[in-house]
């Protein structure tokens, strides 16, 4: 990724800014960014003031004024003690404003990527957006905190240059320049111009050595993220693992992803070195250089020894202010980067959002009430056909089994129902009804077990009695007693016992269409065939579709539909 054009990279940056500044908390915002600019051009006076204070200093020192050395001393306390009471309210103010702008940039970044499944759809294609958990956790909060840093220190630079411009000029005098004979060339404010060039070749130069630094934080930003969701895969999928012994192969994988990791950020290093070999050497050359431009009037005694540590302390201001990408320019690198992601965010949402309400070639309507399939193409994503011509129809107490061979289509085909598959054309009818999709491994969140087996509602939670109804008719009566205990339920329970979980979700939800995706997999044929029955003979009469390829599911459903005898191309994807 090449350097962002300036107006992209600033447009960006405000395109993600601006919604929070003109939203329903842009009131409390705007005062508080004005009290933080307010306390800003605050310190800035303090530090005019301090500026003067140097003249009177070194002319007490120079005089030997024991009274006035001392009075110096009691008003650099003053100032100083103002100065610290500023710049703590400052950063105070500040912070609070940022931890307020990232909470509702996160929920806005989190309400869409959760809309219109974006999550689910970046899913599919990674390569367009990756890590999106780390642009929300981590891009958001470098974003906020940098725009603020570097908005107020910008602000702060511009106040400060203006406010020290006129004091260096007006102290620099002029500096002449002999022609020769009796002509002179005169230069007026001539430390203004020095500062000007001297921070002028010093930001062009650091801009050439520190350009290729953003592409590597960019890259570093993602190899991080990636090693870090290995970690997390690790943890997600421990049992599996360890029963498979894959402990080297899953080493082999964390050293590989922290190779990128450690690769790029010896990138980092060097180029970091080289800038720092520049700016640590501009910034001490700058140290002496107003000294060296001021001597000539001092060493003529048109200046004290006051009036040289004054226009030192101005032209040090000037000099820094001018010299802020100089000063900035990693955190800058950094901050494209984070600004790079963030768009790339909201750009892939937006197009998921715009492709969801635009017209679908799979037409999915939700009307009446069972299941209703006609004249489905199931493709895969790269255009390639799946399965062909499916035609499904299910309704209460007409229990429908789609079955198949191993990658012939048939969670796909429940995909599609459920909207989230977008590949292929045709008809679907849903019932308008709430619907319950029941994979073959349940999620189930951390927490208690109540709300695990309660999972996803929200607005009603079951009461105890339906809690432990509804376990002891899936056959888990002695996780009774551990409704209310917290944990890994995922981990602590077994591949069957999380499948009773799920049909108990069944009966305390009583959805009007239950789909059904391999959810008895891990049970013996009894136990299967208690928990069809279970559903099959619910007083509410729910629509059932089921996936599952075992011969004993059969007896269960009324018609089958077997995805083996559709047409297929010849390559297809696994399922």
């Amino acid at each position: 990724m090449a350097l962002l054009p300036k107006r992209g990279f600033l447009r960006a940056a405000w395109d993600l800014a601006w919604p929070y500044w003109m939203g329903e908390e842009k009131w409390s915002a705007r005062l508080l960014l004005g009290a933080v600019v307010a306390l800003n051009l605050v310190y800035v006076w303090l530090t005019v003031r301090l500026n003067q204070w140097n003249n009177d200093f070194y002319n007490a020192l120079q005089q030997y004024d024991w009274p006035v050395f001392w009075w110096q001393f009691a008003i650099f306390g003053m100032i100083a003690a103002a100065i610290i009471v500023v710049l703590v309210y400052q950063s105070y103010l500040q912070r609070i404003l940022q931890v307020r702008w990232r909470r509702w940039l996160t929920h806005r970044f989190i309400g869409d990527w959760l809309g219109d499944r974006a999550y689910y759809h970046m899913q599919l294609d990674q390569t367009a957006t990756d890590n999106p958990d780390q642009r929300i956790a981590e891009d958001l909060h470098r974003f906020t905190g940098t725009s603020l840093d570097l908005s107020v220190g910008l602000l702060n630079a511009i106040v400060t240059l203006f406010s020290f411009l006129f004091i260096l000029w007006t102290l620099s005098g002029s500096l002449s320049i002999p022609l020769g004979g009796d002509s002179y060339f005169e230069i007026p404010g001539y430390m203004v111009f020095a500062a000007i060039i001297y921070a002028v070749i010093g930001t062009f130069v650091t801009r050439w050595i520190g350009h290729p630094l953003v592409r590597l934080t960019y890259d570093q930003q993602r190899y991080e993220a990636d090693f870090r969701f290995s970690l997390v895969r690790l943890r997600e999928n421990a049992e599996s693992i360890a029963f498979y012994g894959g402990e080297e192969r899953e080493r082999a994988i964390f050293h590989k992803r922290f190779a990128h990791v450690v690769a790029n950020w010896w990138g980092i290093i060097r180029r970091r070195k080289k800038l720092g070999w520049f700016t640590y050497g501009y910034q001490q050359v700058a140290t002496v250089f107003p000294f060296l431009v001021a001597a000539p009037r001092y060493f003529a005694k048109e200046i004290q020894l006051g009036g040289l540590m004054q226009i030192s302390s101005a032209f040090g201001r000037v000099q820094e202010s001018l010299s802020f990408i100089i000063t900035s320019y990693t955190e800058i690198a950094e901050y494209q980067s984070v600004v790079e992601r963030l768009r790339g965010f909201s750009g892939r949402v937006e197009e998921i959002a715009a492709d969801h309400h635009q017209p679908q070639p799979i037409v999915l309507d939700r009307s009446g009430s069972g299941v209703a399939v006609e004249e489905l193409d199931l493709h895969l994503p790269d255009g390639r056909a799946l399965r062909q011509d499916i035609d499904l129809a299910a309704g209460p107490g007409h229990p429908v089994l789609v079955t198949g061979p191993s990658g012939s289509g048939k969670s796909t085909l429940l995909r599609a129902i459920a909207g989230l598959w977008p590949f292929g054309r045709g008809h679907i009818r849903v019932g308008d009804g709430h619907a319950l999709f029941l994979p073959q491994r349940p999620y189930l969140p951390l927490g208690t077990l109540a709300d695990a087996i309660a999972y996803p509602e929200l607005d009603h939670q079951p009461r105890r009695a339906e809690l432990e109804g509804a376990l002891r008719a899936v056959g888990l009566p002695y996780l009774v007693d551990q409704l209310d205990e917290e944990g890994n339920w995922s981990l602590r329970l077994s591949g069957g016992e999380q499948q009773r979980l799920g049909f108990a979700r069944i009966l305390l939800a009583r959805p009007d269409i239950v789909f059904l995706d391999e959810a008895t997999s891990a049970l013996d044929e009894a136990a299967e065939a208690a928990l069809y029955r279970l559903v099959r003979e619910a007083d509410w009469h729910p629509t059932i579709v089921s996936v599952g390829h075992h011969g004993t599911l059969k007896r269960f459903h009324e018609a089958i539909i077997d995805l083996g005898r559709h047409r297929v191309s010849e390559a297809v994807a696994g399922d």
